[in-house]
């Protein structure tokens, strides 16, 4: 008998729960993770819930669509004609040129806002007396579709072009968005300028400013061609003042503007842009003897003690005509002299004869008048961080062979090199740099502008001669403010030791450089001076020592620090 069964019906299923499974669930708990919610009974979102974001997100739709249906319905026309006439441009942020000081934190060079759309920084000076210390800057330029071909500031002279990396900073950019008109609609920076760094000089403005109104007015009263004044630590080199006249005007010469001044500059015969100081070449006179002094006594020339007739000249037989006489003048007769006196009265035949050789004195000979000037850093560059410095020339054999190929070296060739005169030329920092080795036993220091420059200040060359002789020279430029040449700058305030010069120019000899070199103060000398005068009528009675006593006057009562 077959059974057929059937289907039960779910309602017919029996629900009905055995205790043992209740137990048997106990012991094998499920395997919930209770941190994420497992095993919690599921609940469904409130119809509210979903009401409230389905009308959040159709507002959002709607505030959407609208902005949408603005920009490009209503305003499509005018954006469409602005992204088509609108440039974007990458454009140059100039850097901020750093700020020159004097030591005593005055500003000497500095930056002034223009009214210019590019905001270009225009660079102002402190005037007079200072242009060929700074030197001028050129500025950014542009060509006619208003593209700058040059994007930096630029420093052409003085310390402005000697420390341009690190006073001219980094210029920054950014991007501009302008329309047809030009109107700028946006702008955004890319990278933002760096400041140039400051520069601490070792200029006294006070000092400087004088110095160089003193030489101005001094040059036009007694109608000289122009001058120049350094005042340099002579100990470690550091330039206090630093003048050349004639100067050029820094401000008008970096503008670029005033076409008819610079134009006037350009044709001055009295050679505006010429740093006398440094590139200016001059024939040095008298003012050589001290180092010819000394290497007399270094090479047992002559004892100091020994004196030496000057009649008013000497003479040797004429190579040109042997029946005449060859007459080597002294600007006077000074009787017999000693090295000292001689020193004191700047006695050319002592130094004719010490430096050629007369009757049974022997001389030096040009061989050693060119060591001991080398050996004193005359015809060397002294490395000042000055642009454009030139070298000073010692007359010799095979300079003469050079320039003058069919004319020998003859006796009086070194006689006149002897006193600083026939092809002799130097620069006045040379003369200052060397100065200052007489008032320190040969310690050579090297000239510079920056201030606290460890490396400058450590370089201190030495002329390794006995200290007696340096004493001897020091003694005679001291008896020169006493009694001799220099007696001018005998001054209650500070004893100065002193050798002045006057430098015959041009065939006719109408026209002298006068010069004084020195320093002070005498027992310890700490700072070293030198003027120089250029191209003066020979007959004038004013010389560059009256010029320093009136600055040292001036300092005395401005400037006491610089006499302790």
């Amino acid at each position: 008998m077959i059974k057929i069964f059937k289907k039960k019906k779910i309602d017919d299923v029996n629900f009905f729960v055995e205790p043992d499974e209740i137990f048997l669930d106990s012991k094998n708990p499920q395997n919930f993770d209770r941190q994420q919610f497992e095993g919690r009974i599921e609940k469904p979102i409130p119809k509210r819930t979903i009401l409230f974001f389905g009308i959040l997100f159709l507002i959002s739709i709607a505030l959407l669509g609208s902005r949408i249906f603005y920009l490009q319905i209503q305003k499509g026309e005018l954006y469409w004609k602005r992204s088509v006439n609108n440039i974007l441009a990458k454009q140059v942020i100039f850097s901020e040129r750093g700020i020159i000081y004097d030591r005593n934190g005055r500003k000497l060079a500095w930056n002034k806002k223009t009214e210019e759309d590019e905001g270009i920084l225009t660079r102002a000076y402190l005037s007079p007396g200072f242009s060929h210390v700074l030197g001028y800057v050129s500025y950014p330029a542009r060509d006619k579709s208003g593209n700058y071909w040059q994007s930096d500031f630029i420093g052409r002279d003085g310390l402005e072009k000697e420390y341009d990396n690190k006073i001219k900073g980094e210029n920054g950019s950014k991007i501009i968005e302008t329309d047809a008109f030009g109107k700028i609609h946006s702008e955004n920076i890319v990278n933002a300028p760096v400041r140039g760094n400051d520069l601490i000089t070792t200029i006294d403005w006070r000092v400087q400013q004088e110095l160089f109104s003193l030489i101005k007015n001094f040059s036009k009263a007694n109608f000289f061609q122009g001058g120049v004044g350094i005042l340099m630590n002579a100990q470690n080199g550091e330039i206090a003042a630093s003048v050349s006249f004639p100067e050029y005007d820094s401000e008008i010469l970096s503008l670029g503007r005033e076409k008819e001044t610079i134009k006037n500059y350009l044709t001055d015969t009295k050679k505006i842009f010429l740093d006398r100081t440094i590139s200016g070449l001059y024939t040095p006179g008298s003012i050589i003897k001290p180092f010819f002094a000394i290497a007399a006594l270094s090479e047992n020339i002559i004892d100091q003690h020994k004196k030496i007739l000057s009649t008013g000249s000497i003479s040797i037989p004429n190579p040109y005509f042997p029946d005449k006489k060859s007459i080597f003048k002294d600007w006077k007769a000074h009787g017999w002299t000693d090295m000292k006196q001689a020193l004191a009265v700047s006695s050319d035949v002592y130094f004719y004869v010490i430096g050629g050789g007369f009757e049974e004195q022997k001389g030096l000979g040009i061989v050693l008048i060119e060591k001991y000037a080398r050996l004193f850093g005359i015809g060397e560059t002294t490395g000042a961080d000055l642009p454009g410095e030139k070298r000073g020339i010692i007359p010799s054999p095979e300079w003469k062979a050079k320039n003058f190929p069919s004319d020998p070296w003859r006796l009086g060739d070194t006689y006149n090199t002897a006193i600083g005169q026939y092809g002799f030329q130097v620069t006045p920092m040379e003369m200052a740099r060397a100065i200052s080795a007489i008032g320190n036993d040969g310690a050579l220091p090297s000239p510079h502008f920056v201030l606290n420059d460890k490396t400058k200040n450590e370089q201190v060359f030495v002329v390794d001669l006995a200290k007696e002789y340096f004493d001897v020279v020091r003694e005679g430029m001291r008896q020169a403010v006493s009694y001799g040449t220099a007696t001018v700058l005998k001054v209650p305030y500070v004893e100065v030791a002193a050798k002045t010069g006057t430098a015959q120019l041009g065939l006719q000899k109408n026209k002298v450089n006068s010069w004084v070199i020195g320093f002070f103060p005498y027992q310890s000398p700490k700072y070293a001076f030198v003027i120089m005068m250029e191209a003066g009528p020979a007959s004038g009675g004013a010389g560059a020592s009256s010029l320093m006593r009136g600055l040292l006057d001036w300092m005395s009562i401005n400037t006491p620090e610089y006499f302790k």
